[in-house]
Formats: structure tokens, C-alpha cells, sequence
């Protein structure tokens, strides 16, 4: 805990504004190298290039899961995930595929430690939470 009794967030804890955003294009990245059927599902700006507007969407939306300035909702709103991701046919294997991606972009940007810990078991449960097709 820091010395003035705040308790850090994840956000703090990864590095703050700069380095969550680092994350979100490393996200992107590495789905773009190593994961097609998850970059097909994404609108993109070309042929296997994710949208620069769905990468900045996604890493202010990850600052504020994270516990930093709620940026996205001032723009966005509530993110509702289901409602927003319910068009994606997502079963097992693009669930799979989005944590691997995920844990990907965070060992590239090294993310490790207990924060490490609480972001695999969190990433894993909210893409689980948005599956909506068997396997």
C-alpha cells in the first residue's frame, strides 16, 4: 500500500495510463501475427489489420477496468459486454484464443507478479463470461 493509505489498482500495480495502453497494442499485435479467426471477428482497417479505432476503444476501455480514469464511459457509456460482443459467435476456441492473446501481450509487455496472478484469473473469467456458442 502506498504511503498515503490508497490502495493500487491493477492500473497502478501495471504501470499506469501509458503502459495499459502499451498492453491493448501489444494485445493487438500479437492477435494480428498469431491469431486469424480472432482477427477476422475484429473490423478492420485492411486485410488482417485491426481497426486503430477498435485498439483505441479497447485500451481506454482497459484503463478503466483497470481502475484508472473512466475515459470510456465518458465517451461510451457502461461497456456491456455481453450486449456488445453478442454478434461474435464465441465458443471455446475464440475464447481460447483471446487469452492466449491476452497472456501474449502481457508477457511481452512483462506483467508478472501477484497483478500477473489477479489479470490471468480475471481476462479468463470475463472472456469465459462472454462465450455464447457451445465449444
Amino acid at each position: 500500500m502506498p504511503e498515503d493509505g490508497t490502495i493500487e489498482t491493477p492500473f497502478d500495480l501495471v504501470g499506469g495510463q501509458a503502459e495499459v495502453l502499451a498492453l491493448a497494442e501489444a494485445f493487438y499485435d500479437h492477435m494480428e501475427a498469431h491469431e486469424a479467426e480472432l482477427t477476422a471477428v475484429h473490423h478492420q482497417d485492411a486485410p488482417g489489420v485491426i481497426a486503430r479505432a477498435t485498439r483505441e476503444r479497447f485500451g481506454l476501455f482497459l484503463v478503466g477496468w483497470l481502475g484508472g480514469p473512466q475515459t470510456y464511459m465518458e465517451r461510451h457509456g457502461h461497456p456491456r459486454l455481453r450486449m456488445r460482443h453478442g454478434h461474435v459467435p464465441i465458443g471455446v476456441d475464440l475464447r481460447d484464443a483471446w487469452i492466449r492473446t491476452m497472456r501474449a501481450a502481457m508477457d511481452a509487455r512483462g506483467i508478472s507478479g501477484p497483478v500477473r496472478g489477479f489479470l490471468d484469473q480475471r481476462f479468463a473469467e470475463v472472456a469465459d463470461f462472454l462465450r455464447n456458442r457451445p465449444g
